[in-house]
């Protein structure tokens, strides 16, 4: 039988995976089966709209909570205190400096799942946190960018994720 993929987070990642479950299943699907049973109620399904649109959102709620449970069945929770405290690992926040003179950035390093560069969290998979993980506050990183372009980077600073 086939090991099941891990997916490393946070426990508060864990968390709010749990909680998009509870919505789905207590607020989401029951609003879904009511819009369902209204649609049913116009007669003929072959050409109701509603019904049709209704019916997909449902598929779509039903595989969202499945690959949810799934994810959160098999997550693998990283704690920021197993890496020294000047240490860039998952679940510390890391601020950095592109060299020569931009201006400073500041990520929390998460796992893919809960990843959200526009809310400061980049996944621990991405090219810049592959780069910093297990280097240390003050250290100069090379970090190779996609496009193939090299980057130098300072760690300004490392600290337990809020």
């Amino acid at each position: 039988m086939a090991e099941e993929k891990t997916f490393p987070m946070t426990a508060e990642g864990r968390d709010k995976l749990q909680a998009e479950v509870e919505d789905l299943i207590t607020r989401q699907r029951p609003e879904i089966t009511k819009r369902i049973q209204i649609a049913r109620s116009y007669g003929d399904l072959s050409e109701n709209s509603e019904y049709q649109s209704a019916k997909d959102e449902q598929a779509f709620v039903e595989g969202r909570i499945v690959t949810l449970r799934k994810m959160i069945e098999n997550a693998e929770i990283i704690s920021a205190d197993d890496s020294a405290a000047d240490e860039v690992a998952m679940g510390k926040t890391v601020t950095f400096q592109e060299l020569p003179d931009e201006e400073p950035e500041t990520y929390s390093i998460v796992g893919s799942v809960e990843a959200d560069p526009l809310s400061g969290k980049i996944s621990n998979e991405s090219p810049m946190a592959t780069a910093l993980i297990g280097k240390r506050q003050g250290e100069t990183v090379n970090v190779p960018l996609p496009n193939g372009v090299q980057i130098k980077v300072k760690i300004l600073k490392v600290e337990t994720a809020k």
